[in-house]
């Protein structure tokens, strides 16, 4: 059983010592947030959590209650931070039979490492094991083999090596202009994908509609139900277009980026630098990582809030329900405005989005979570290292997967029950119905299906691209801000619901309505006040 703090090289470790793949769960800090097995030939491996002592997260208690007395137990220590890992650690597996692996020993001098390596065997009276956990060797693997054969009990405590290797400052911790430039820098993904997503449209888009054409054609001898859902308005050939022209790319080109700043461990080094800006509205720098990875998908985004603090576990849940636009979401959300011929309104959609969900994460947040003397939520600086292409794949495969193989069939059916409502005449009932409320922030009963299906997906708020939908510029920005962030898709809420309580759910769909329905209103009654004003 592999146990150690955060980003201590415990999944590479584990996936090396069985000669089986890595699992495929985001590689940032906190991400292994349940135990997973690894069977090798002649071991078996429970790689657990990372541990933060300090805090009292649930990945803390997954770790500890998944605590096999039978199994052999590999505490895993940073050589850098040596003795905060073993002071962490030695308490929690005082009496089990064990022993000591260093990583990140290629941050020290080999004579340093090595005279560590003797002085804690001596001291201890444990096998100590200096490896590169992310290039595991054969020779080091047997040393660990061979070790663990020499099993010894851990004691409770360790002297102090009094040795520690802290990375450099860099421009993101200098003061002031350190969390401004961490800031804008953890958005440039998004930015840097939005943009490649529209330039690859260029070509993409003429190729599609050529490919598609004989089916559009051949609609027009259909009978009325086939040739809506084939090319209707809200058609396969009028819809799916926009799902690989403009979600795609974006999906692809977010994940590749976010998975090469996790690896290089930039990642950790921005929520750090940006923690001081983020504290006065309830949430640490640690868990805007939980928020950015929302922007890939919600659902694992949620889940690995069990690394957060209690005391902001919950205010992070918010600002991903209702901030964190998926990929889907800002791939939808980027073709909808290039379909309108705005793509510029990606812009200022954005904008608002982080401002509301800045308002709404410190209406809903705690005090404690604001404290800034709150030290349960710190993270200390991580060393920078050169990203391989095997980790940045691994990073972005899991959401380009969950595209094709989860949202793609979704959104078909969406489709199909579009085409059909529109078909059937159910469309414009249900648009009549709501266009009183809409109207209340200045849309048409039009948007209503939008709006709707958005609620239970959201790339749903494709819709919105029909031709059967005609808003002006602010109306679009409206219609799809408040497609958005009404409500979480159901899987997310299904998710919030399944790892908090039903009742928490409840109340933060609740609210965020209702916040929703007022950030909503403040942009088009404002924006068209703005606008007059400026005319």
């Amino acid at each position: 059983m592999l146990l150690g703090a955060e980003s201590a090289g415990k999944t590479p470790l584990a996936a090396a010592l069985t000669d089986t793949r890595a699992r495929d769960v985001a590689n940032y800090r906190g991400s292994t947030v349940a135990v997973h097995r690894y069977s090798g030939p002649e071991l078996e491996v429970l790689d657990t959590p990372g541990i933060v002592r300090a805090s009292d997260s649930e990945t803390t208690r997954l770790a500890l209650g998944a605590l096999d007395a039978d199994a052999s137990v590999v505490a895993v220590v940073q050589a850098t931070r040596v003795d905060d890992d073993l002071a962490t650690l030695l308490p929690v597996l005082a009496g089990r039979h064990g022993i000591i692996v260093l990583t990140h020993g290629d941050r020290l001098d080999p004579a340093i490492l090595d005279s560590g390596v003797a002085t804690l065997e001596r001291r201890l009276g444990v096998r100590t094991v200096a490896v590169d956990a992310r290039n595991l060797d054969e020779h080091d693997r047997d040393d660990i083999l061979q070790a663990l054969q020499a099993a010894a009990p851990l004691p409770a405590s360790a002297p102090r090596m009094g040795w520690c290797v802290e990375p450099r400052p860099g421009p993101f911790e200098r003061a002031y202009l350190g969390p401004v430039l961490a800031a804008a820098t953890l958005f440039a993904p998004a930015i840097a994908a939005v943009t490649a997503a529209n330039a690859a449209a260029g070509w993409t888009e003429p190729l599609v509609e050529t490919v598609l054409e004989p089916l559009v054609e051949a609609a027009q001898d259909l009978p009325d139900l086939p040739a809506e859902v084939l090319a209707g308005d809200y058609g396969v050939t009028t819809m799916l277009p926009l799902l690989f022209v403009w979600a795609l790319p974006t999906v692809l080109v977010y994940a590749l980026l976010l998975g090469a700043m996790k690896a290089s461990g930039l990642i950790d080094r921005l929520t750090a630098a940006v923690d001081p800006l983020l504290r006065p509205i309830g949430l640490a720098g640690r868990d805007a990582v939980r928020v950015l990875m929302g922007f890939g998908c919600n659902v694992p985004a949620v889940i690995s809030t069990r690394s957060c603090s209690s005391c902001t576990r919950d205010t992070t849940i918010a600002a991903i329900a209702f901030g964190a636009a998926c990929s889907y979401q800002l791939g939808a959300t980027l073709a909808v405005f290039a379909a309108a011929g705005r793509p510029g309104l990606v812009v200022p959609f954005l904008a608002y989005l982080l401002v509301t969900t800045l308002v709404f994460t410190r209406l809903t947040s705690t005090p404690a979570a604001r404290d800034r003397g709150n030290r349960l939520v710190l993270e200390r600086r991580v060393f920078l290292q050169r990203p391989r292409a095997v980790d940045v794949w691994r990073e972005a495969s899991v959401s380009t997967g969950q595209f094709l193989t989860t949202a793609v069939p979704i959104f078909l059916a969406l489709t199909l029950t579009a085409a059909v409502l529109a078909w059937s005449g159910v469309l414009n009932w249900l648009a009549g119905a709501l266009s009183p409320t809409l109207a209340l922030v200045r849309l048409p009963g039009e948007a209503a299906l939008a709006v709707v299906l958005a609620a239970i997906r959201k790339d749903g708020l494709l819709l919105l691209a029909s031709d059967g939908v005609a808003l002006d510029a602010l109306q679009l920005l409206t219609a799809v801000y408040l497609a958005g962030v009404l409500l979480p898709c159901l899987v997310t809420a299904w998710t919030i619901a399944r790892e908090r309580t039903l009742r928490m759910t409840v109340g933060l769909l609740a609210r965020q309505a209702l916040a929703a329905v007022a950030f909503t209103a403040l942009l088009a009654w404002g924006g068209a006040w703005l606008l007059q004003l400026l005319r």
